[in-house]
């Protein structure tokens, strides 16, 4: 080996025309590099040759030429950096998964094609020597390759970082089990954000069908950060709770479908609690839904569901369950690894529901659990806002812009966006009390009972609307009853359900209402006939002439009649049985002025937001008609 001072001068002697070598076609569109830095590289520090071409913007074929031209010789022996990325187990000390060593073999194939773009540009250039290029497609190559080589060099420094992560121990049920984005998911997902449509569209040509499919269900690539758990809680502890609060449409369903995925494919003995607001919400919703359990498997890999078992059973093994937040008893026996729990600001009895999965949480080293809801100012949630082991994750409607409805976007998101609604049912924000609100939150709550006693008298009050179909006004359903009054006591009132319906037609509130007269063994139907007058009456009777039916005028306004009911809340003596999230969001957000942004505002009046949140004028309407 020649010392490297001598070998410094010969370069310089051989190729004279320049400090780093001759002109040489590439030139024309790699003007701008600086050939002494590249000879300094490949002398001396021991990368290989794709290494330095790709961090000084140039591909191996010009590199090459140049050392054959100069005569470049290395003085540092070479060393093989981490310049490609290979199968490992992202720097956690575990064997390599299948699904990391697939992921490697597609970067592999990327690396390729992104060397072979560099190459072909360079092939380009070297055949158009004797035609000199314009400056239009010097400027274009010139950008392209850079482009190429900053992409390479990005992917090279991931996979870098990826191989000298400090191996850390794991349990069994933690780390892959609680989906996050490894090591060689960040270094695919960097390589395909960074390529242009062309590279992307060859590569994709390249992938066999089981790759693509492969690809198209694999979540911690496409997720966004937002969709996948913290590593750790805020003080750096392992979380137990992960509690998403996000918008409509923001991709919650996703999110926790795709974390029980992950955890039943990383734990085959997993036993895992499903639990919704009832067992139709966790059968349409979570199971069968569009983003739910059986839509994020491959077709060839789904779980078998067996509805008449309420539940799903993985090939390896693991099994979930489905349970109803209106029966509470039905967790008490089971027991579990994770549970996912959705929507839980609906649930009807949610401290009892949540006491009960608690005490099933205890197989396995460190069980877990996802929530996912739009968020409510609800007990519950407040206190797993307040716990140390809960990590929070808040996602907007807009940050799932890309895969909505642009009809969605443009009549419920621009129309609501900035308002008190928008901000907690679009904006995920958890929003108090109005300061002039005639019911406050804790008022509700101080009285609010899981069972009610017994009733000398139930009533099924009815709003009805006007019109019908999907821009109607909702129609206004709530159930209250009076208690047995004891000598010297003030008979009190239970409101029982709320049984509103948006955008039905009028045989259909109708059947609506006389369900509810026969669920709740009513005795009487109150209902307003300000709007519809005798007609409210005959629909009713239509759908059962045996029912009795009060009807009623309202003579004053809104406000006036709201005082008094309020009055009784004040005293205790209406109480709220059970959780009715809709109508007490309604009740809260109702002041001296009426609604917040006025009646036409709410959705109910205008447009229909989601029959698992709407919030109309009519109900409360038929609540203060229930009173």
């Amino acid at each position: 080996m020649t010392q490297s001072g001598s070998h410094d001068a010969g370069g310089d002697a051989a190729c004279g025309e320049t400090p780093g070598g001759p002109t040489l076609p590439g030139d024309r569109i790699a003007g701008r590099v600086d050939w002494e830095a590249v000879r300094q590289d490949y002398l001396h520090s021991g990368l290989p040759q794709a290494h330095i071409a790709r961090s000084h913007g140039v591909s191996k074929q010009t590199l090459r030429s140049r050392k054959q031209a100069c005569g470049w010789e290395r003085v540092v022996p070479l060393e093989r950096p981490p310049n490609r990325p290979a199968p490992a187990g992202d720097g956690l000390g575990l064997p390599p998964t299948p699904t990391e060593l697939r992921r490697g073999r597609i970067v592999k194939r990327l690396y390729n094609l992104l060397e072979a773009k560099m190459t072909e540009i360079e092939t380009r250039m070297a055949d158009a020597a004797g035609r000199p290029l314009s400056a239009a497609e010097a400027e274009r190559d010139t950008r392209s390759l850079n482009a190429l080589a900053r992409l390479y060099a990005k992917l090279a420094e991931l996979d870098a970082r990826r191989r000298s992560a400090r191996p850390k121990p794991r349990r069994r049920t933690t780390g892959r089990t609680a989906l996050m984005r490894t090591g060689s998911a960040e270094t695919l997902r960097a390589a395909l954000r960074g390529s242009g449509p062309e590279t992307i569209e060859r590569f994709l040509s390249t992938l066999s069908p089981s790759e693509l499919t492969a690809l198209h269900y694999d979540f911690e690539i496409w997720a966004r950060d937002d969709q996948l758990p913290p590593a750790s809680s805020g003080d750096g502890a392992s979380w137990t709770t992960w509690l998403m609060l996000g918008g409509r449409g923001a991709g919650k369903t996703r999110a926790g479908a795709e974390w029980v995925r992950a955890h039943a494919r990383a734990l085959p003995e997993a036993r895992i609690a499903l639990i919704g607001e009832t067992l139709a919400d966790a059968r349409t919703v979570m199971v069968e839904g569009v983003s739910g359990l059986l839509a994020v498997h491959p077709p060839g890999a789904r779980p078998l569901f067996e509805p008449s078992k309420r539940q799903v059973t993985w090939p390896c093994g693991a099994v979930a369950h489905l349970f109803s937040a209106e029966d509470p008893e039905s967790l008490r026996g089971p027991q579990f690894t994770a549970a996912w729990s959705d929507e839980l600001c609906k649930w009807r009895r949610p401290q009892e529901t949540w006491d009960m999965l608690q005490f099933g949480l205890r197989l396995g080293e460190a069980p877990r659990q996802v929530v996912t809801t739009t968020p409510r100012p609800v007990p519950l949630i407040k206190a797993l806002l307040s716990d140390a082991r809960t990590v929070v994750t808040r996602v907007t409607t807009s940050a799932n812009a890309a895969n909505l409805a642009p009809s969605f976007l443009e009549a419920i998101v621009g129309r609501y966006r900035g308002t008190r609604l928008g901000r907690q049912e679009l904006d995920a924000e958890l929003l108090e009390d109005r300061e002039d609100s005639l019911w406050p939150r804790a008022l509700i709550e101080r009285h609010r009972v899981s069972v009610a006693p017994e009733l000398s008298r139930v009533v099924v009050a009815v709003d009805p609307p006007a019109s019908s179909g999907a821009r109607a006004d909702a129609c206004g359903i709530v159930v209250a009853g009076r208690a047995v009054a004891w000598p010297g006591q003030d008979a009190r009132a239970y409101v029982l359900g709320d049984e509103t319906v948006e955008g039905a037609r009028p045989l259909d509130w109708a059947r609506a209402v006389v369900a509810a007269y026969r669920r709740f063994e009513a005795d009487r139907i109150v209902v307003e006939v300000n709007q519809g007058g005798e007609l409210v009456e005959t629909v009713l009777h239509q759908v059962d002439a045996s029912v009795p039916v009060r009807p009623v005028r309202a003579s004053r306004g809104k406000v006036l009649r709201a005082e008094p009911v309020a009055a009784l809340y004040e005293r205790g003596l209406v109480s709220h049985v059970g959780m009715l999230p809709a109508l007490e969001d309604e009740m809260c957000d109702f002041g001296l002025d009426g609604l917040s942004g006025g009646e036409q505002s709410r959705p109910g009046r205008r447009a229909r937001l989601g029959s698992d949140g709407s919030m109309s004028v009519e109900r409360g309407r038929a609540a203060r008609r229930a009173l």
